[in-house]
């Protein structure tokens, strides 16, 4: 296969003064990056380091397909600063006292703190760093499990010679929410089954050999050099080589992950496919009811005191924000930019109206940037959203959107939430970005195997596997999927509306798309099931670059 490699743009170079920033700062003769062909494999595994801040790498110089903000900061941004930006994150909630974010949580001045008064008459009360529009609620089921559960005592039994024609659509909906649950509801038991047996092998084998050579971290050669003098031994022996040849991982850390898998296949039962579980109960308002806004709270962390079920939220606060160069933690990809957390995600799926009304806060309070990173299949309310998408168009507000994460071709499947009208294919506005997820290792392999993807319903693509941030309690670790490709985005967006102010939310969103890098190389997508050309998986074709997306945006803004 013919890789593609670093060619210099072929247009003249341009010289950035970027706005908003002091009179004295130097100018800088940029050539952007372009198309990339012949550009050699990087066959050498990422170092620690390397894959810790790959999404900030720049494909022609290092081989890892980042984004170019290193190159971004130390050619063009260097000590300026630009405007502050407002990022609104819609997620699980937000850890705000973390050692690496607390400094950028954005504060509601014209709020008063813990007086309960709505203060600003924007109808929260006591909202200094945003809403939790979920209240103590932290469990939910998934959507279809709702609609199975709500439609249930209606259609349970009946025929569909039974149901009348004014009832057929909401039939057929009851008949497909019932058989996604009891689909995923049966590989779930099935796969915490499959988990279960293989511990139950697994923890006598290894308790057996840790045993035997006297330590717990044993590698693939001193398993292979011990002797095995029992049938047992032997059993034993060689299923922990085939699990090191074949997973790659040691013992103990396979054990984890078997653990791991278990509690997460287990709360999945608990929770998401639970037909009593009412996670909505300590909320107290009405999901299905638009107009019942008086319900939440301003407890943007969540509930809980060990933040286990803000992780999510954190880490995508990292991504976009995390204060850079202070020598703590992580470096967030935007350097002046105050997080808005708006608390609407639970641990199972959104409801259209939490989503709905998160939007409609953080346009009305200032934001000029909404990070979603999350979706669903099933939408009951889809026009609530949607309406709130135009509604942040109108006022210039730029939403980035995760595609999902299940290596769907979204020609063919609809994802909520998104910018079209329920059964209609055009966008009803041009102020949101659809985001798949790239891999660290360029070739074949580039996109990664969970993304979604879709020529007409993802716009572009950014780092999303193995991306290092902040996770709650002062700590980081590494997270995966399109959820952490779109806060990347949401970063380079800030970047670019804080040094051009001026550039709307549709510039923004169309100089990232026309800016990015590009291949002409297949790749495998949906876990490798197919080839596909990487050009032919978005609208844009391309990769994001902060390093390209601020030399267009400076040429557009001069336009």
């Amino acid at each position: 296969m013919k890789i593609p490699v670093f060619k210099p743009l072929l247009l003249t170079s341009l010289v950035l003064s970027l706005a908003g920033c002091s009179s004295t700062s130097s100018s800088i003769l940029s050539t952007p990056i372009e198309n990339i062909d012949e550009l050699p494999l990087k066959v050498i595994p990422l170092t620690d380091s390397q894959l810790k801040y790959w999404g900030e790498a720049d494909l022609s110089t290092d081989t890892i397909p980042g984004m170019s903000v290193n190159k971004a900061y130390n050619e063009i941004i260097k000590n300026k600063t630009g405007a502050s930006v407002i990022v609104a994150v819609i997620d699980s909630g937000v850890d705000i006292t973390h050692e690496d974010l607390k400094s950028v949580v954005w504060v509601n001045k014209d709020e008063i703190p813990n007086n309960g008064k709505d203060d600003d008459n924007n109808g929260y009360i006591d909202d200094i760093h945003g809403w939790n529009f979920l209240g103590d609620a932290v469990k939910e089921n998934m959507e279809y499990t709702r609609i199975y559960k709500r439609l249930k005592p209606i259609y349970d039994g009946k025929p569909a010679s039974a149901i009348s024609t004014a009832k057929r659509e909401e039939f057929a909906l009851y008949q497909r929410a019932k058989a996604e649950h009891e689909k995923e509801y049966n590989e779930t038991v099935q796969s915490r089954d499959q988990y279960q047996q293989i511990k139950e092998q697994l923890v006598p084998a290894h308790a057996a050999v840790s045993s035997k050579l006297g330590k717990e971290d044993y590698t693939k050669q001193e398993l292979a050099a011990m002797p095995a003098e029992t049938d047992q031994m032997k059993n034993y022996k060689g299923m922990l080589m085939q699990i090191q040849n074949n997973v790659n991982e040691n013992i103990p850390e396979a054990i984890k992950l078997l653990e791991e898998g278990l509690t997460y296949f287990s709360d999945r039962l608990d929770s998401h496919f639970n037909l009593q579980l009412d996670g909505r109960a300590v909320v107290g308002d009405n999901p299905y009811d638009i107009t019942d806004t008086k319900y939440g709270n301003n407890q943007v962390a969540g509930p809980t005191k060990d933040k286990e079920d803000i992780k999510h939220g954190t880490h995508v606060a990292g991504t976009i924000a995390a204060k850079r160069n202070n020598n703590i933690g992580i470096n967030g990809i935007a350097n002046n930019v105050k997080i808005m957390v708006l608390r609407a995600v639970p641990d199972g799926d959104e409801y259209d109206k939490d989503i709905a009304l998160a939007i409609r806060y953080a346009v009305d309070n200032g934001a000029k940037i909404i990070n979603t990173s999350f979706g669903k299949y099933y939408s009951p309310n889809p026009e609530w959203v949607t309406d709130a998408i135009i509604y942040a168009a109108e006022k210039d507000v730029l939403i980035v959107n995760a595609s999902g994460n299940e290596g769907l071709d979204l020609e063919t499947k609809r994802v909520y939430p998104n910018d079209q009208h329920p059964g209609a294919p055009a966008e009803i506005s041009n102020n949101l970005l659809s985001i798949g997820a790239l891999n660290y290792e360029y070739g074949s392999d580039l996109i990664a195997g969970f993304s979604n993807y879709g020529k007409t319903n993802v716009d572009v693509f950014a780092p999303g596997v193995k991306i290092w941030s902040t996770t709650p309690n002062n700590t980081y670790e590494y997270l995966q999927g399109t959820s952490m490709a779109a806060p990347a985005v949401s970063g380079v967006a800030a970047v670019i509306r804080s040094f051009y102010p001026k550039l709307t939310a549709q510039q923004v969103k169309q100089i990232i798309m026309n800016s990015g890098i590009s291949t002409n190389a297949t790749v495998l997508v949906g876990e490798g099931k197919s080839q596909k050309k990487f050009k032919d998986l978005s609208v844009s074709g391309n990769m994001v670059n902060l390093y390209n997306a601020l030399i267009l945006a400076d040429k557009v803004s001069k336009q």
